[in-house]
């Protein structure tokens, strides 16, 4: 079954090292999903990032980096989503309305693909450019 949700970074994080931070609606999309056993899309662009934002000496998360990035390269609930030219040619057309290269493609990839992004940043949410679970 394909995924219908794509998960932002900090998403990915909580559900993994903070469950109690999701939002309830978040909580509730999550908690259905594996119910289903349906898989849940993680931008290729999100292991980037919580390598740069979770790694080395970073207690930001609680969850060491490697553990981190094991649950999602193991676990069958999620579905690494690769960089592709489409993905870019997506980036390049949504214009300067997002700033950050990761919330782009985020939202690009969202977009592509046509899935639902779980997020809680402000900035996306308000873009209007993508449909979010907030």
């Amino acid at each position: 079954m394909s995924p219908r949700f794509l998960l932002d970074t900090h998403v990915v994080v909580r559900w993994l090292a903070a469950p109690r931070k999701l939002s309830r609606e978040q909580a509730r999309v999550l908690r259905d999903a594996v119910r289903r056993r349906e898989s849940l899309a993680v931008s290729a662009i999100t292991l980037l990032e919580i390598a740069i934002l979770f790694g080395q000496g970073s207690a930001r998360s609680g969850i060491p980096v490697e553990k981190l990035l094991d649950e999602l390269e193991s676990s069958p609930v999620f579905q690494i989503v690769p960089l592709t030219v489409d993905v870019a040619a997506e980036v390049a057309a949504l214009g300067g309305s997002l700033r950050d290269p990761a919330d782009r493609a985020m939202v690009a990839t969202a977009r592509v693909r046509r899935l639902r992004l779980l997020t809680s940043d402000q900035r996306i949410i308000e873009s209007g450019l993508v449909p979010v679970v907030v």
